[in-house]
């Protein structure tokens, strides 16, 4: 879920603004060197991004009133590495805020901090440990796209457990319940996340094998022949 406007305590907000800050600036760079030296990625790049803010922009109904959506950000941090998605992450959460009231400014840091920054990094994460074992691209997408999803909440739990500890058991006591509160409807979400991710891959592969040749999504003869050698 996206936390909402003033929901977060000030100092947690900006903690959280803080935290984010340099993880976008980075991907500001990262996002600009992109477009300037290959200019043809402009098109796989909005894709992405419109991506992560259809499937972000899905509200369905969780326990206790509550509410949980897909994250998206696990095809463009696969696509183009995490700091870009920072980017398009923190796009996509801003638009929501302004215009469709989904998160807010003040508790954005903390949007982005979760959705934006760890989700990508989990999954791409994830992703890259699963292809050097020679796992199947498709069931690598699948992971990194369930795990990018599934971390996006984990982090937003911390957050809420951090800044609302149970009067009784502190942290630990408030994490398990924000926990269990979205895993009831996460878990199945990633799920179908994963599953929506790899049919966009399968459908990029066969519209962009040259570009995702590129990315190193999808290896060349010669970059086979070199990842064999290393195994050796």
């Amino acid at each position: 879920m996206h936390i909402a406007e003033g929901f977060l305590p000030p100092a947690h907000a900006i903690a959280w603004g803080v935290a984010s800050a340099p993880f976008v600036v980075h991907g500001v760079r990262s996002l600009t060197r992109e477009v300037r030296e290959h200019p043809e990625s402009t098109l796989l790049l909005g894709a992405s991004g419109a991506f992560t803010f259809v499937l972000s922009a899905l509200k369905l109904p969780s326990v206790t009133g509550s509410c949980s959506h897909p994250t998206g950000t696990g095809l463009g941090a696969i696509l183009f590495r995490p700091p870009i998605m920072a980017v398009l992450g923190t796009i996509t959460l801003l638009f929501q805020a302004l215009l469709l009231a989904h998160g807010g400014l003040t508790t954005l840091g903390a949007n982005v901090f979760s959705m934006a920054i760890v989700g990508p990094w989990a999954g791409y994460g994830v992703y890259r440990l699963l292809r050097r074992w020679d796992v199947p691209l498709m069931v690598t997408v699948f992971f990194g796209a369930f795990v990018a999803d599934l971390s996006t909440y984990c982090v937003t739990s911390v957050q809420l457990a951090l800044a609302f500890p149970d009067p009784s058991s502190g942290f630990l006591g408030a994490l398990g319940k924000f926990g269990s509160i979205f895993a009831v409807t996460q878990l199945p979400l990633a799920v179908s996340e994963g599953l929506l991710t790899v049919i966009v891959m399968r459908l990029l592969v066969q519209s962009s094998k040259g570009e995702l040749t590129r990315l190193g999504v999808l290896l060349t003869r010669s970059g086979e022949r070199k990842r064999e050698a290393v195994a050796r």
